[in-house]
């Protein structure tokens, strides 16, 4: 049912990545192997291992769907991606000020 055949990600995406790590963790809380996982969410179990490797980046339907199957909220998987995103960004930017010379 969902995309086996959809291309990788040819750069790092951050935030695939941070998607991945959020559906791997919902998966093996979850007490499920990939195969498992991706059988009851009607979808190739390679596409979801790069989806949980961060190589493809979910469409809306496929987080829906994923979303359903784990008992969780779209929105809060989006949320927590928000999190880490917005989380990152403090972190480079905090390191950018550390290596900032004082102005004279």
């Amino acid at each position: 049912m969902y995309h086996c055949g959809v291309p990788k990600l040819t750069t790092t995406n951050h935030d695939a990545v941070r998607f991945g790590a959020i559906l791997r963790r919902l998966r093996v809380e979850r007490g499920w192997t990939i195969v498992i996982a991706a059988q009851r969410c009607g979808m190739n179990p390679n596409y979801l291992g790069s989806l949980e490797k961060g190589g493809n980046m979910p469409s809306v339907d496929t987080l829906l769907e994923l979303a359903d199957v784990y008992g969780v909220n779209a929105s809060d998987i989006v949320r927590e991606v928000e999190e880490a995103r917005r989380e990152a960004r403090r972190e480079r930017a905090a390191a950018v000020i550390a290596n900032t010379p004082p102005v004279e």
